[in-house]
């Protein structure tokens, strides 16, 4: 197995995963990936960017959604129809939490009032009362096609209360060591000394800035222990929609062999995988800028991605085995009228949209189970054996066990594709267009 292994370095063959080092070292601990509590032997995590549960759902039937909410001022203020591609962005760092939490601007306890959205702060050329807004349902057809065969979860919540850098740890950590806002520098372990991230106290008080760079562990450490084959699809961590790429800011990944075998650029590759018969046990897949549904990007990509990545698993040979969970990771500085939970100094944030898509998912259903960007790491420890990882995970519902979510006694539901997609040469065409220019800055996120 030595010999093998050094042949194929010599080689040149792709650096292994931890689990193949592992066996080249003589240990022989069984593969975990074929032995689940459910049926499920393929978990795949979708994150899409930036928005409200309101913002895309309002008026979802059985869901609960809102036409109207309130300012500082105690004003009633209409919902008004926004495009997907709208130019300005909201903002949704930690200190835009606080202000739409409590109209006051001081920082929330236990409860919030909903009353602020008004101060959060928008990008130029808003107009009147920017996170009041929702997205017309004929510009989001892919989404709520899934949302009407599959589950809508409508009482989802962000696990952290600020944006993407720490959203994109809990989706692999459930946890982001303090780390609050977005890191000064490079959004991970590949920056210099200077790089630094601001930290969140338990009171929710400013504490030290820390690097950006974790040794927490994650799925994918757990993963590799266990013989669970995993991947994470996202841009190159130097281009476009590289700053989501999550384990860039895990220590142990990001600077081990991991980071070659089961880190890949860009997400296009998804689709190629999938047709050539090729799926982990885990996915996550995060989007370019221009997939990414993210406010202020100009480009409304987002619901043909989703499809096409949908409908790529559903048309092949691992459907009848795959959980799709579809997710954005944070509300965007978008209005929702439900109150996030107090759980703890970072959590919950404000409600997020969470799509259940598998063979023995419900059909049409709303489930109104609370979960959190942590309850689709839950499922995937749950599912495959693994421990939990922190303090969200450990309190975060799986959705495994929810009646209104999955029903493992039913025979696998025949997949029907999803209107709106668009065929993998387009996809790696964007792709190598992206990469040629240089990302966009976009507001809270740099």
């Amino acid at each position: 197995m030595v010999l093998a292994l050094a042949v194929c370095i010599l080689a040149g063959c792709a650096p292994p995963g931890a689990a193949t080092l592992r066996q080249a070292q003589g240990e022989t601990r069984p593969a975990q990936g074929d032995t689940t509590k459910t049926p499920i032997k393929h978990v795949i995590f979708i994150v899409q960017e930036n928005r409200s549960f309101n913002n895309l759902f309002e008026g979802f039937p059985g869901a609960t959604t809102a036409k109207y909410g309130h300012d500082q001022y105690g004003k009633k203020i209409k919902i008004r129809p926004r495009d997907l591609d709208a130019p300005w962005d909201v903002g949704h760092a930690s200190d835009a939490f606080f202000a739409a939490c409590d109209g006051t601007g001081k920082l929330p306890g236990t409860d919030c009032t909903m009353d602020g959205w008004n101060r959060e702060g928008a990008g130029q050329g808003a107009p009147p009362n920017p996170p009041y807004s929702y997205v017309p349902q004929d510009e989001i057809k892919p989404y709520w096609t899934l949302a009407t065969q599959y589950v809508l979860a409508d009482n989802t919540f962000a696990s952290n209360l600020d944006g993407s850098f720490v959203a994109h740890q809990y989706i692999v950590a459930a946890f982001s060591s303090h780390a609050v806002d977005f890191p000064f520098g490079i959004w991970g372990c590949n920056g210099g000394s200077g790089d630094k991230v601001p930290t969140l106290t338990d009171k929710r008080a400013t504490g030290p800035s820390i690097a950006p760079c974790f040794t927490n562990p994650t799925i994918a450490s757990e993963a590799d222990a266990a013989g669970v084959g995993w991947r994470f699809y996202a841009g190159a961590i130097t281009g476009d929609g590289g700053i989501w790429s999550s384990y860039q800011a895990d220590e142990k990944i990001a600077d081990g062999p991991d980071w070659k075998a089961d880190v890949v650029s860009p997400p296009s590759r998804f689709l190629k995988d999938v047709a050539k018969g090729k799926l982990a046990n885990v996915t996550w897949i995060t989007p370019t800028f221009e997939t990414s549904d993210h406010p202020g990007i100009k480009n409304a990509q987002g619901p043909a991605w989703v499809a096409s990545v949908v409908d790529a698993i559903g048309e092949s040979k691992f459907w009848n085995s795959s959980a799709i969970f579809l997710f954005w990771d944070d509300w965007g500085g978008m209005f929702d009228p439900v109150k996030p939970v107090f759980e703890d100094y970072d959590g919950l944030g404000f409600r997020v949209p969470l799509i259940i898509i598998s063979p023995y998912a419900k059909q049409g259903s709303v489930t109104h189970v609370q979960y959190e960007t942590a309850s689709v790491v839950r499922f995937m420890e749950d599912n495959f054996g693994l421990g939990q990882l922190a303090k969200a995970d450990a309190r975060a519902n799986d959705p495994a066990n929810d009646p209104a979510a999955f029903d493992y006694s039913q025979k696998p539901r025949t997949f029907k594709k999803i209107a709106g997609n668009r065929p993998l040469w387009y996809w790696m065409q964007l792709d190598r267009r992206s990469a040629q220019r240089e990302a966009p800055r976009i507001l809270g996120d740099d």
